[in-house]
């Protein structure tokens, strides 16, 4: 049984001195999502729904959670934030191709309009972002609206 004193001793040192340690936060700005906004010109509505279910994991600026402070959260939190940014980037907008910006806008509202985003994992903690059959819509609307412009742009090319 002393074995396992020891153990959870040790166990508890090391989770107390990892809590000193952390990933580094993605704490850029939104100023960088100035030139997708600009250019794909959302309502309102739609805006205010990329602001509060897409932008935390798909650009330079995260805003975290209070136990995003917690090892291992922090990690498992980066992992998710550094993958929403491999898949689409929202910072990068500018940088991407009109091809790859019209396969995105047709990926982000089939991902929508089939709730597969945003992810169960991230509106279990973030209420709001659990969107309504309306939001959906708005948000598929827009997006299939954006893609036909870069289509046509595509077409005229």
């Amino acid at each position: 049984m002393k074995i396992f004193k020891k153990i959870g001793a040790m166990l508890l040192l090391l989770l107390l001195v990892a809590q000193f340690f952390g990933p580094e936060k993605n704490e850029g700005n939104l100023i960088a999502v100035v030139p997708f906004l600009n250019e794909t010109n959302p309502p309102e509505n739609v805006k205010i729904i990329l602001e509060t279910t897409c932008f935390d994991c798909h650009s330079n600026k995260t805003n975290y959670p209070w136990y995003n402070s917690i090892t291992p959260v922090n990690y498992w939190l980066e992992s998710h934030v550094n993958d929403g940014k491999k898949h689409l980037d929202f910072s990068k907008w500018s940088s991407y191709s009109l091809k790859r910006k019209e396969h995105k806008m047709d990926e982000l509202h089939e991902e929508v309009s089939e709730g597969e985003m945003p992810l169960k994992s991230y509106t279990w903690t973030h209420a709001d972002a659990n969107l309504t059959p309306e939001e959906i819509a708005a948000v598929v609307a827009w997006g299939k609206k954006v893609q036909g412009d870069y289509q046509q742009q595509l077409n005229a090319n």
